[in-house]
């Protein structure tokens, strides 16, 4: 059973390995020049071996005294030896360190972009510190195992093969001593990379729960101060940080094991040459020189094995946080851009229409059934309804950030899954409930727009929006710093950057989502101007979460329980009465409260 334990972990980690190197194809470039200066390096070490066994036997031991012109020869072939040695390992360090990083940054572009591809249903049901941790901690444990341990691993195994070469040819009966000794420590480790590959994959699953714990608190300093939770908050990372610390104590334990057993090993080893070796030596079957030179050799073989436990170490982390890194390769991206076979939206105002659309997220109900809306080009359209009614869910399946269940959503009658990405991404533009800012400068985050604005565009968008008073009063105009989220602004302000930005895109289909909803009570008139003039011109839809909003639509779409139950101007609903009716009289009776 426990080979076949054993045997599947090994055929997981090679098929680990054999991803990652499709993934990132610059790990086997050079591959083989990196080998021969491997071997080369490792042929070097063995010439001193040679030359102490020659010196001893041939020049200090020769017919008549020592040979000093032998010796000399010698002690130059083995400066010779341990220069070019040394060169060759510096080569092979330098090709390996190009070759690991030049992947590991492919790997690492690959990820963080599949991220931004992944649905945003599955981001939003990874822990942001999990997906953090792929791209960044992960790659590096794999850039650690490939820099260091993949040298080493090189080496190692060319230097316990041409080690017991040599061995065997100076004495196969010591040969044997050796291997008997290291036999226990080669026979375990197998048990040992199961055992290691199991506890290094719990080590990478809690570093990436300590991280969002510890993330999660810092993005909501504000409310962890407002409630006066630290404790609370406290208790909560200091659990992830010992749960971490346990599994990270647990695997090193497996490895210190590992290790102790091949130093045991190879004192075993050293004080088996020597007994045997002396033995050997008075029944005249073994020389003095050839002795020494076994005692060189066997430290050449014992280094690398005690060496090998190490790099299992890194190697079943590595294959751990390499595995967790292709997890996030391998989830399919739902939303597929067909690309160049996609079709090109023409500019302009264009028409909306949602065909048997039926939606439901992962595991969950039907939130919107069987939809049918028509959005006719150019029309300022409010969608309403209770909370939960589904009416945000029209926003995210307009602009593609979902795709629907069942049925379509075309624009200009074409199916959004249709159509190029790039042509979707230009043509319409959503403007969220809170506008999310980058930690950088105003022109920045409103050049997310259009990256080629340049400045007086910027500000010529602001004047066509109104806002150029309030750009004009910013201590730094253009170069504001907004913080971290936007945080140095207001959120009016930042919804001001928000439309800005929009603004500069110049989209044919403006979807906002209430993005009066979250701003500052005196600001409100100003931007209520700015999207009045923003929405000119283009086809509009606002998922409405006040009625004011929902007054100055040319048509209302009242959205109750997943299903478009009216339609039709303000005015016309207000007198129907139904749904729209009892909303708009309980936001009546709450503004005059």
């Amino acid at each position: 059973m426990s080979t076949g334990v054993d045997s599947g972990e090994s055929i997981k980690a090679m098929a680990t390995i054999r991803r990652g190197m499709e993934i990132s194809p610059e790990l086997r470039q050079g591959l083989g020049g990196t080998l021969a200066l491997a071997v080369l390096s490792t042929l070097g070490q063995l010439v001193v071996p040679i030359v102490v066994q020659q010196t001893l036997d041939k020049g200090l031991g020769a017919e008549g005294g020592p040979d000093t012109g032998f010796m000399l020869r010698m002690g130059l072939l083995a400066a010779v030896a341990i220069v070019a040695t040394s060169v060759a390992s510096y080569l092979m360090t330098v090709r390996l360190f190009r070759a690991a990083e030049g992947g590991l940054a492919t790997l690492r572009t690959k990820a963080f972009r599949h991220v931004h591809d992944l649905p945003l249903l599955t981001q939003n049901t990874e822990r942001r510190g999990s997906l953090v941790s792929r791209v960044t901690g992960d790659v590096d444990t794999v850039s650690q195992f490939l820099v260091f341990g993949g040298v080493m691993m090189i080496v190692s195994i060319g230097q316990v093969f041409v080690a017991t070469l040599l061995m065997a040819y100076y004495s196969w009966q010591l040969t044997i001593v050796v291997w008997v000794c290291f036999a226990p420590l080669l026979l375990s480790l197998r048990y040992f990379q199961q055992k290691l590959s199991q506890a290094y994959g719990v080590v990478r699953r809690q570093v990436a729960a300590m991280l969002s714990a510890v993330s999660e608190p810092v993005v909501g300093a504000q409310v962890v101060k407002s409630y006066a939770i630290e404790a609370r908050t406290q208790v909560r990372i200091d659990t992830a940080i010992r749960a971490s610390q346990m599994a990270a104590t647990k695997a090193q334990g497996f490895t210190a094991f590992s290790f102790s057993l091949g130093g045991l090993s190879g004192g075993l080893a050293n004080a088996g040459v020597i007994i045997v070796g002396i033995w050997l030596g008075f029944a005249g079957e073994i020389t003095a020189g050839e002795v020494v030179a076994f005692a060189f050799l066997v430290t050449l073989f014992v280094s690398p094995i005690q060496m090998g436990t190490q790099i299992l170490t890194d190697a079943q982390n590595a294959i751990a946080g390499w595995r967790r890194v292709i997890g996030i390769l391998d989830t399919p991206a739902d939303l597929v851009d067909p690309g160049a076979d996609g079709a090109v939206l023409p500019r302009g105002p264009i028409d909306a229409e949602f065909r048997g659309v039926t939606f439901a997220y992962p595991g969950g109900p039907d939130v919107l059934h069987g939809v049918d809306l028509r959005i006719e080009a150019g029309a300022r359209v409010a969608i309403v309804g209770e909370t939960g009614s589904g009416k945000s869910t029209f926003a995210k399946l307009l602009t593609r950030l979902m795709d629907p269940t069942y049925g379509e959503v075309l624009l200009d009658g074409v199916d959004l899954r249709d159509i190029r990405q790039s042509s979707l991404r230009s043509s319409v533009v959503l403007v969220p409930q809170e506008g999310f800012l980058f930690d950088d400068t105003l022109r920045a985050n409103a050049r997310y727009g259009r990256l080629d604005a340049t400045d007086d565009e910027i500000r010529a968008s602001a004047a066509e929006l109104g806002l150029s008073a309030w750009l004009d009063g910013l201590p730094r105009g253009l170069d504001t710093r907004v913080g971290q989220r936007g945080e140095s602004l207001s959120a009016g302000e930042r919804q001001l950057v928000a439309l800005l930005r929009a603004h500069l895109a110049d989209p044919d289909l403006l979807v906002l989502d209430e993005a009066t909803s979250a701003v500052d009570p005196q600001l409100e008139m100003q931007i209520g101007r700015a999207l009045e003039r923003l929405m000119s011109g283009r086809t509009s839809v606002t998922i409405a979460h006040r009625m004011s909003t929902a007054e100055n639509a040319d048509e209302v779409v009242v959205v109750d329980q997943g299903r478009v139950v009216q339609r039709g101007p303000h005015a016309s609903l207000v007198t129907e009465g139904g749904a729209y009716g009892r909303l708009h009289a309980s936001w009546v009776a709450q503004q005059g409260s």
